[in-house]
């Protein structure tokens, strides 16, 4: 379900476009609502401003007419010839007012037609009481104000303000603003687009190399100068794949050329004897002199499709139902005496000694990764000379290797691992370079200075590094004084 539900997704661009939409649409609704409760804000403090001061000066108006009022002995409110003395300098801005009594009756219109254009319903007193001297809006024939209702003793006065052109403007504005947002939004959105698209167009150079990617072009790589910053280290780790590929692929390659020349010559070898044995009747001593050659050239067949076999084997990692605890000083000291027989031919002896701890692995695996170092040693040691098998305990830390990793299908420990190093180490007839020393872990290498003596097939070293990495360890050859030959095995202990 998740490699479909992976496969229904937009590609990289338009995934970034769009939630860069949602993003900016988002924002430029923010921006619109603050800038348009802005504008409507300052309007209507721009409006109560003027109908503030209109009503101050239409208070200190009617508190003129009420002092004249009680000067000439009149009733204390003000009657309707009275109110005809009030003038209108108050009225800026278009302003309207209507006074009445305090029984809501209207007195005085300014203009005369604004009363009339009041519906019958209209009731000061009532208003008065909804709002008591605080800004409102309302509507009367289409037509919008802002407005407040004051008191001075016995009289109500509304003073209303048109706001039309204030409603007008802002829908042209928001209207305007609403067209500028958008325009933003689409260039934004045009831009980011097309920044991804350029971001991500070297990688377009990536895919032509990797469709191109074939066995004879496996040198083709990525110039990282080229790159983004962003995608170097993409086109780094593809030059460090096709480094590793093509030396795999020639490492496959060579291997596939050695194996083919091991079989061919037995197999060649074989053929040509048995036409020869049916060229012409034989005798049976002859016969069976012939079938213990074939015999032997067999034996060496089984024992290199064996071999490759283990390395196959080794190759694919260690399970758990195939480690153990391992004594390596019993196996040692086993393997010790199995060839002390062979070595004593040639005055070669064995010196044990260290400290040797157990380790987590496979016994059969670790039998033939010993067998072959020791037998490896004992035909380049020099005769009459010392093999010495030495071990020690060493910590994770000190390695040269990253070799903290678990076996496979193993629990990670919270503890330090450590390991355990053995030193397999003899004198040389002749002087060797660590180059030289270094081939000899390559897959059908045969050394001429040992040809001679031992006539196997090449793979014992390559065997013994593939069982150490399957164990997650180290195997290592190091050439001291040109004529001291040490094997270095480095695995991780049982404890």
């Amino acid at each position: 379900m998740n490699y479909k539900f992976k496969n229904r997704r937009w590609p990289l661009l338009w995934r970034t476009v769009f939630l860069l939409t949602i993003f900016v649409i988002i924002s430029q609704i923010i921006i619109y609502v603050w800038v348009q409760r802005s504008v409507s804000s300052h309007f209507e403090q721009m409006d109560a401003e003027i109908i503030t001061h209109a009503a101050f000066n239409l208070r200190k108006q009617l508190t003129d007419t009420d002092e004249q009022t009680a000067l000439s002995n009149l009733p204390s409110s003000p009657v309707p010839e009275d109110i005809d003395h009030l003038h209108s300098s108050w009225l800026d801005y278009d302003l309207k007012t209507l006074i009445s009594n305090e029984n809501g009756e209207i007195l005085l219109s300014e203009p005369d037609r604004f009363a009339a254009e009041l519906p019958a319903d209209f009731n000061l007193l009532m208003l008065w009481q909804a709002h008591h001297e605080q800004y409102f809006t309302f509507k009367i024939n289409n037509r919008n104000y802002r407005a407040i209702v004051i008191r001075n003793n016995k009289t109500l006065a509304l003073i209303a303000l048109p706001i039309d052109v204030h409603h007008q403007y802002l829908l042209q504005f928001n209207r305007q603003l609403s067209m500028i947002l958008i325009a933003i939004t689409l260039l934004l959105v045009s831009v980011a687009a097309l920044s991804v698209y350029w971001g991500f167009a070297p990688l377009a150079t990536i895919v032509q190399k990797m469709k191109g990617i074939n066995p004879e072009q496996l040198d083709e790589r990525v110039v990282v100068s080229n790159m983004p910053r962003e995608l170097r280290p993409l086109a780094e780790s593809y030059n460090l794949m096709m480094a590793k590929l093509e030396s795999n692929f020639e490492s496959l390659s060579r291997f596939s050329d050695n194996i083919a020349h091991e079989l061919r010559t037995p197999l060649a070898t074989l053929g040509t004897q048995t036409q020869v044995m049916l060229s012409k009747p034989r005798n049976s001593n002859e016969y069976i002199e012939q079938l213990h050659h074939q015999h032997d050239t067999l034996e060496q067949l089984s024992v290199l499709i064996n071999n490759m076999l283990l390395l196959a084997k080794t190759q694919k990692g260690l399970s758990n139902s195939q480690l153990s605890r391992v004594d390596t000083e019993t196996l040692i000291t086993k393997l010790i005496s199995y060839y002390e027989l062979i070595a004593e031919d040639r005055g070669i002896f064995f010196e044990k000694k260290g400290n040797f701890q157990a380790v987590l692995g496979d016994d059969s695996l670790l039998q033939r990764l010993f067998a072959n170092l020791i037998s490896n040693a004992i035909y380049y040691a020099v005769s009459d000379s010392i093999i010495t098998i030495e071990a020690s305990l060493i910590k994770a830390s000190t390695l040269t290797h990253t070799a903290t990793r678990n076996l496979k299908g193993s629990k990670p420990s919270a503890l330090q691992p450590s390991f355990l190093k053995i030193v397999l180490t003899n004198t040389l007839d002749e002087p060797w370079t660590q180059i030289e020393a270094d081939k000899l872990f390559e897959r059908f290498y045969r050394d001429h200075r040992t040809t001679k003596m031992h006539s196997g097939s090449g793979l014992g070293l390559s065997i013994a590094q593939a069982i150490t990495q399957a164990h997650n360890g180290k195997v290592s050859i190091s050439i001291k004084n040109e004529r001291c030959f040490q094997v270095i095995v480095e695995l991780s202990t049982a404890g």
